[in-house]
Order: structure tokens, then C-alpha cells, then sequence
């Protein structure tokens, strides 16, 4: 355990499996391989440049998307703590560090090359986390500062075969983190601020993005816990802390709770209490990643396209490995799972204009016009049968139907494959009254 204690706050092992999924996210993508153009163009999410730069090329903008680039983040959420509580905050994101090859010359001496043997150039990342805290009761008096440093390095180490050596370099990084606490209406409620900000007073403006990266922190992202205190959801807030909610401002990364005493902020959107799938044997750097269809695709590669991803990046290689070592049963796991639902507590029923729907009951589809599929529109009238009554992670219940009179109807019973829809876009044509 760390001395501020962060790490042992309930909710706070589960936050940072998500978190490490938001640190690499969109690192290195499918096909791995350095040579993909989708690998040419890499870090879009969390990316704080130096302010300078950023200002010179309009990188100005305070939207909740961390996919827009800035040399600011915000971070507001809510909280209920005793003035003793002591907030704790770890920054995380990726410094970029270059890998160049050097050949031997005869002389002895090295000249940077592209590829040296199966040694290729490439931009990796290395995670940094810096730990920041301060009690309620020393906010409240004012603000808190902290200019925080990364340290650059440039290191070599020999390739195999005295072919010659491989050069690592990063740049030193400067962040500015202020904290700060706002009592709201409600007295026991206070609205915490955390603003980060690129410090680094390189490079200069002309210099190209691909440069200015050197620079910048990547991926960049907040963990924050309150023991003794607890954060309060701002996508399901109570409702006597529904204003508050409102009022909060969040920039280029969005807070959502991990339990009641931690909280990650994330340039990419989340629900509250998000979770890595236990099916998933790993990242594979892509968010919502289909780890069936990418998996599968992996194994499809060539042989030279794996050594080459290989040479790409060691994360690379760890998904080329891992994917091969996958057995038939890993990768049906892969397929899809439906969690057991508490039939006791009525989650496999649902009522419907005052009917109970539950497998086997029949229902018309009355599907909404608007924020569903369109092709729902050619399914209304139509007559269902209930297959089940499943519950998402928000607590929401679907309806899992297959067409009457579809002729696949008996064949996607088998398979499992179903149409979905809200209670509200059926009507019950049989069932028990409520």
C-alpha cells in the first residue's frame, strides 16, 4: 500500500482494471502491425499537449470528449465527507518514449536507422502515475497546487549478433495539478474540482504534432478516492443533489464511481461502476473491443505479419502469444454468456400494462419511432413470442423475442439470436394480471 492509502479503497482494485483498459486504449490496433495505416496515426484519446503549443494551433476547446485534444483537463464531482477526510488523487497517463535502431558501422560507431534486422523504430508508451492528496478541511481554506515532474532518460541496450543496439529516449514532462472544494446548497455536500495541466514550456509552436507528443501526456486520467466520505454519481444523482450535479463542470474527461469511495475520470465515456468482462483474456487496445472477432482475426494473420507485429511493440507480441495459446474453449467463451438473473427477486418478469410478461408470453411489437433501430418500424404490428426477460448493467429490463411468424424462428431459438425491445414498445396479448 501506498503512504496516501489509495490503493486499499474499497471499489478502487476494480476502477484501475478500467483504467489500465484506458490507458492503452487505441495504442496499437488490429492488425498490429507498424506498417497498418491505422497504426500511423496513433494517441487519440486524453492527449494533453504543452499549453503553447496547443494555443497556436486552436486546441482551445472545454467539451466532455476526450478524444479532442487540449493542454487542459477538468475533472467536478460531488461529495459528502467530514472536514477531517482526506482526498486522494493518482494522475495516470503514458509518456512517450522513441525506440530507434542503430546499426554498427565499421569504425565501430552507430548510425540511426528504420529497421535493423527484425528491429523496427516505433513511439511506445510508458505509464507514469503521480499521487496527489489533501484533507477536506485544507481545501475549504483555499486551493492546492502541485507542479508535478517526470524526468526524461536515454538508455541503449545491444541487439542480438553485435548487429547494433537499440536506443530508448523519453522527455521530461511537466503536469499542474489544482485541487479545490466548493460547499454546495446542501451544506453536507461539497463539489471537488481537479484540473490538470500541461506545464512544459516545450516545444514550440511550429514544431509537428508527431514531435509535440514527445511532450505531451497520453491517455491521461484521474483516480480519485474519499475514505470516511463518499462520491455521488453524477449520471443517477439523488434527487437533493440534482442541482449540484447540474452545475458540475467537467472538460476533455467525465468522473464515474467505482462503489461509493472512488471515482475514475476518464476521457472516455463510462458508466458508473464499469467493469472488465471476465471472459476477456486481455487487452486487445480497443474500446468495446469484440474480443471473439478480433481473436479470430488475429489467428488469421500471416506468419511475417505476426513477426512483424511482433517486432512492432512487446504489447503487440503479448496479443500475437496470448491469441495463439487460446484453446477451443477460450474462444467459446468469447461467443457471448448471459448472466444468471435472481428469479426470486422477479428479474425473469415484468410488467406490462398491468400484465406479467415472461418467457412464453406473447406479445405485439410497438417499437418507438425514434432512438431505436429503423428497421424496428417494419416490425410493428408484428406478433412475438417472450424468449426472456434480461436486466443490463443500468438496471434496465429488455424483452428478448423471436417473430411468430418467422420462418428462421424455431432455428434462431436454437442459436440464441433474438430481438430485442423495452417493455414499453410491447403490448401482451397473454399473461397473468398483475
Amino acid at each position: 500500500m501506498d503512504a496516501n492509502g489509495i490503493d486499499a479503497a474499497p471499489g478502487f482494485r476494480a476502477a484501475l482494471a478500467v483504467a489500465d483498459s484506458v490507458l492503452y486504449e487505441g495504442y496499437l490496433l488490429y492488425p498490429y502491425r507498424r506498417s497498418s495505416p491505422k497504426n500511423q496515426v496513433r494517441w487519440q484519446f486524453g492527449v494533453l499537449l504543452p499549453e503553447r503549443w496547443a494555443r497556436a494551433h486552436g486546441l482551445e476547446g472545454g467539451g466532455v470528449a476526450g478524444s479532442a485534444e487540449s493542454w487542459w483537463q477538468q475533472t467536478e464531482c460531488l461529495l459528502v465527507a467530514p472536514s477531517d477526510a482526506v482526498v486522494s488523487g493518482r494522475l495516470r497517463f503514458l509518456q512517450l518514449r522513441r525506440r530507434t535502431p542503430e546499426e554498427r558501422l565499421p569504425d565501430g560507431g552507430h548510425r540511426a536507422a528504420d529497421r535493423v534486422g527484425e528491429a523496427l523504430s516505433f513511439d511506445e508508451g510508458v505509464p507514469c502515475e503521480l499521487d496527489v492528496q489533501a484533507s477536506v478541511a485544507e481545501l475549504l481554506s483555499g486551493e492546492k497546487r502541485l507542479d508535478l515532474r517526470v524526468p526524461g532518460s536515454d538508455t541503449v541496450t545491444p541487439l542480438p549478433g553485435s548487429a547494433g543496439r537499440t536506443r530508448r529516449r523519453t522527455w521530461p514532462l511537466t503536469a499542474r495539478v489544482t485541487l479545490s472544494l466548493t460547499p454546495c446548497e446542501d451544506e453536507s455536500l461539497f463539489r471537488l474540482r481537479v484540473r490538470t495541466e500541461n506545464a512544459a514550456r516545450e516545444p514550440s509552436p511550429d514544431t509537428p504534432r508527431d514531435e509535440a507528443l514527445r511532450h505531451a501526456l497520453i491517455a491521461c486520467h484521474t483516480l480519485l478516492t474519499v475514505p470516511g466520505g463518499r462520491f455521488v454519481s453524477l449520471l443517477d444523482p439523488p434527487d437533493w443533489a440534482e442541482k449540484a450535479a447540474a452545475e458540475c463542470v467537467n472538460a476533455h474527461t467525465y468522473p464515474v464511481l467505482s462503489g461509493d469511495q472512488v471515482v475514475l475520470s476518464s476521457p472516455i465515456l463510462l458508466y458508473d461502476n464499469p467493469r472488465v468482462a471476465p471472459e476477456s483474456h486481455g487487452d486487445l487496445h480497443d474500446a468495446a473491443e469484440i474480443d471473439e472477432i478480433l481473436s479470430l482475426r488475429t489467428l488469421t494473420l500471416t506468419d511475417a505479419e505476426k513477426r512483424e507485429a511482433r517486432a512492432t511493440d512487446p504489447r503487440a507480441a503479448d496479443i500475437i502469444d496470448r491469441v495463439e495459446a487460446m484453446t477451443a474453449e477460450d474462444l467459446a467463451r468469447l461467443h457471448g454468456t448471459i448472466r444468471d438473473q435472481d428469479t426470486e427477486a422477479g428479474t425473469d418478469v415484468v410488467e406490462v400494462a398491468g400484465t406479467l410478461v415472461r418467457k412464453g408470453s406473447r406479445v405485439r411489437l410497438r417499437p418507438r419511432l425514434r432512438g431505436t433501430d429503423p428497421q424496428d418500424m417494419f416490425l410493428d404490428g408484428r406478433t412475438a413470442v417472450v424468449e426472456a426477460v434480461l436486466l443490463d448493467v443500468d438496471g434496465a429490463r429488455h424483452l428478448a423475442v423471436t417473430l411468430e411468424d418467422d420462418p428462421a424462428a424455431e432455428l434462431n431459438q436454437w442459436y440464441g439470436r433474438y430481438r430485442y425491445f423495452a417493455p414499453e414498445e410491447t403490448e401482451p396479448l397473454e399473461g397473468e394480471p398483475a
